[in-house]
């Protein structure tokens, strides 16, 4: 059942009101059992309470490891609270106006930025149409031109030992029904193997995969179509080649996919805090509960 942005707000604000009440209720409670606190430290107005230090010790710690812990501990929090009582009565007033703002600033940041998230996870809607990606790939193609070649291969590397590499190749080569039937049944024996063809993988993965490759002979290994086999001391490595791209190429919605849907996840999400927010400001106005006064020429 799709519930509008209003109702939702409305909701809300209502769990949050009975939060509040809830929590002063509590606070109530909490004041009042401050003075039974053991309290292990003063500086000024300001205590530290044993309740505060408690968590933060390992039950695995010694008597004396915990001793020296909390005395450290008493330390530094005395040494904070000392500095910050000399800094409001030493620095200047305009200073300490401006840190007290963008500690303010933080603050309603930090709590509506929360708020914006609870609202937008409770309507997200994460399904993303194939007739969506397609459309935003086609618009938008120019902007997903390759900064680095792809390639789609086959690929086994063999120990150096391997008794039967010439049939493992015609077999790779081939790659029909009865052939990869085959390969799944020795693969064991492979150091590595990659038969899904249909994926495009970016040229530094496959330098990484096939140590005798790299970036200065790629190019004579790597053509459409090619079947190539290196070797070194580690293994004997086989791979035809299906198709690359090089840079500059649009890079194919396949590969594409992902960073399309979270783009487009992510314009969703904007364009519903921004309807949110027209919304809040709408209904406050309508309530009497948010006014712009015209401001003296």
């Amino acid at each position: 059942m799709q519930f509008s942005e209003r109702r939702v707000l409305r909701a809300l604000r209502f769990d949050l009101l009975l939060m509040g009440f809830l929590i002063m209720v509590s606070c109530s409670s909490i004041w009042k059992k401050d003075k039974q606190k053991e309290a292990l430290a003063r500086v000024g107005d300001t205590y530290l309470y044993r309740d505060e230090v408690q968590p933060l010790l390992n039950k695995s710690m010694s008597p004396q490891d915990s001793a020296s812990f909390v005395t450290n501990y008493i330390n530094n929090w005395a040494t904070k609270q000392l500095l910050l009582s000399k800094a409001r009565i030493n620095l200047p007033e305009e200073q300490l106006k401006e840190f007290d703002q963008l500690v303010d600033n933080y603050r309603t940041d930090l709590y509506t930025r929360a708020y914006k998230e609870a609202l937008v996870q409770q309507k997200e809607d994460t399904t993303i149409s194939d007739s969506q990606l397609k459309q935003f790939y086609e618009e938008e193609k120019e902007n997903f031109k390759l900064k680095e070649k792809l390639v789609r291969l086959r690929f086994i590397e063999l120990p150096t030992q391997f008794l039967n590499k010439e049939e493992v190749s015609t077999r790779l080569k081939r790659f029909n029904e009865e052939d990869r039937a085959y390969l799944d049944s020795v693969g064991v024996q492979f150091r590595k193997l990659n038969f899904n063809d249909s994926l495009w993988v970016p040229l530094s993965r496959v330098i990484r995969e096939i140590a005798p490759l790299n970036y200065e002979n790629e190019a004579t290994y790597l053509k459409k179509s090619q079947f190539f086999e290196l070797e070194d001391s580690l293994g004997v490595y086989l791979t035809k080649v299906g198709d690359i791209l090089k840079i500059n190429d649009i890079a194919p919605l396949s590969y594409i996919e992902p960073t399309i849907r979270q783009v487009l996840l992510n314009r969703r999400k904007l364009d519903y805090i921004r309807k949110l927010e027209i919304e809040i400001i709408d209904e406050a106005t309508k309530k009497k509960e948010f006014e712009v006064y015209e401001q003296g020429k």
